[in-house]
């Protein structure tokens, strides 16, 4: 499996794109990341030249399989994960197929952080179901 990788820089309008990476890469890439230095330029700067929290954001290649996680403060993260997923409409009478159903996750920790990372780089698509709901 193959990882589209993107960074988002808290002062920066676009999307930093880090290419696509090999899963076994993922994590050090994620943990290479300066987040409390990015915290602390967010701190001094003004609220009009904030765009995102700084962000780290996986898409499966192979499939529509995603996680972006946020560094809120110290050891305070929001998590998302997107996917496919039939929701009830209609009066929950019929179903569809949302291609990009998404859910999150807030005051989770970095460890949290790196366990839902694993397991989408695993597969372990029922893990993240659980934990992020």
């Amino acid at each position: 499996m193959k990882f589209k990788v993107s960074f988002y820089h808290p002062l920066k309008k676009n999307a930093i794109e880090l290419g696509i990476i090999e899963k076994d890469k993922i994590i050090e890439k994620f943990n290479s990341i300066e987040w409390n230095d990015y915290l602390k330029r967010m701190k001094l700067a003004k609220e009009s030249e904030i765009y995102y929290s700084p962000s780290f954001e996986i898409i499966d290649t192979t499939d529509t399989y995603g996680l972006s996680t946020s560094a809120i403060g110290d050891n305070d993260w929001y998590i998302f994960y997107k996917r496919p997923k039939k929701v009830k409409v209609f009066l929950g009478l019929f179903e569809r197929l949302n291609e990009n159903y998404l859910t999150e996750t807030e005051n989770q920790t970095k460890k949290d952080v790196i366990d839902c990372l694993n397991a989408l780089l695993q597969n372990n698509l029922e893990f993240l179901d659980e934990k992020i709901k």
